[in-house]
């Protein structure tokens, strides 16, 4: 088995809320992430593939075409946006870093598995500090 790793990066805001609670009681559990208006980060993500390379071109999936897919699929639906407002796959979503790795997981998945390989991770970095692993349920 061989993992590919490829790194992104986007800036993106959000809020840290329960709409069904109180702003004390959501202030209370997310604390100055629950901020009325909102707060950003420079996230990192790494998108990890495994599989079996090609037998004929030995790639367990070519980096530029993962580039692109995670781009197209992602990147250009989360950079510089309001995850709470922008992003149709975030609504409705309390956007944790956790639920937003889960969230671009669905999104790719199925884009990147077949026979030869299949999606390992989502690994997304909210501060240099902070991450979280996303690998399927």
């Amino acid at each position: 088995m061989v993992f590919i790793t490829r790194k992104f990066h986007f800036s993106a805001s959000h809020r840290l809320y329960d709409p069904a609670l109180s702003n004390e009681e959501s202030e209370r559990i997310y604390g100055k992430c629950s901020n009325p208006n909102g707060h950003g980060h420079n996230y990192m993500l790494e998108v990890t593939v495994a599989g079996e390379p090609d037998v004929h071109i030995g790639y367990v999936m070519d980096l530029k075409e993962l580039k692109e897919l995670v781009n197209s699929e992602l990147i250009n639906k989360v950079d510089h946006k309001n995850l709470n407002l922008d992003v149709d796959f975030m609504k409705g979503v309390i956007p944790t870093a956790e639920n937003i790795a889960i969230q671009f997981w669905k999104q790719i998945e199925n884009k990147i598995n077949n026979n030869n390989r299949k999606l390992y991770s989502v690994k997304l970095f909210e501060t240099e500090n902070n991450s979280v692993e996303y690998r399927g349920s």
